[in-house]
């Protein structure tokens, strides 16, 4: 049986409140708490106040909200901002030539743990860890970390570690707006830019790659040059 089309509803974002995976949207002239599947606060990344958002409804029984935010619209297109959704992509695509630099992938773990590290994704045939971390933003270039993170600085700081224990690496980004053409670094996290660095001088792999709505469905889309300043 094929799946049923979803009826989006659109909506005007209004902000979002103090519990993070919740928001405030404007649907006919009302407010409504609404649900947003991220654990980051989305104001890290961008200003999304007053702007047109599409809304997936929500089917789960006894669920705190109807809707969750799914996309917000940016001139005539509309951008995932479900920033979890990054990993499901990868992990679906992750056989293709795209990916081929990898090496081989005929047996992929998510969620790996590997000591105190969970790995976002696990290629047992060579023992790579891969990192992916999503990004939002609405310009062509992006910054990566935005805002200063204990985890992904601990995360890097894991990951050394396991490398000089024989693990390959791969850190990847995934821009949720496909107009997202160059991803630089953050210098201004001085100690997340530094790991970065220790990591690629131990063979730490990194890439880019942003992803597109088709049809309201997310796709894989291009190729995104990696800058380290």
């Amino acid at each position: 049986m094929a799946d049923q089309p979803i009826n989006y509803v659109q909506g005007r974002f209004l902000s979002e409140l103090k519990n993070r995976f919740l928001c405030s949207v404007q649907i006919d002239g009302e407010p409504v708490t609404c649900y947003i599947p991220s654990s980051c606060r989305l104001s890290n990344f961008m200003d999304l106040s007053g702007k047109i958002v599409l809304l997936k409804p929500i089917t789960t029984q006894n669920s705190r909200t109807s809707y969750a935010v799914y996309a917000v619209k940016y001139g005539r297109r509309y951008i995932l901002l479900n920033l979890a959704q990054a990993n499901r992509i990868i992990e679906a695509q992750i056989h293709r030539r795209c990916f081929s630099f990898l090496g081989k992938r005929k047996e992929v773990i998510r969620e790996f743990r590997l000591n105190d590290y969970k790995t976002d994704l696990y290629i047992k045939d060579t023992k790579t860890m891969i990192e992916i971390k999503s990004l939002l933003a609405l310009d062509s270039h992006a910054v990566f970390p935005t805002v200063y993170s204990e985890r992904a600085i601990n995360q890097l700081k894991q990951i050394s570690k396991l490398i000089d224990d024989g693990y390959k690496a791969c850190y990847m980004f995934v821009s949720l707006n496909p107009n997202v053409n160059e991803i630089f670094i953050n210098s201004k996290i001085e100690e997340f830019h530094k790991l970065f660095i220790e990591c690629i001088a131990k063979g730490m792999q990194y890439c880019g790659f942003s992803i597109k709505l088709v049809n309201q469905s997310p796709q894989l889309g291009s190729r995104i040059k990696i800058s380290i300043e």
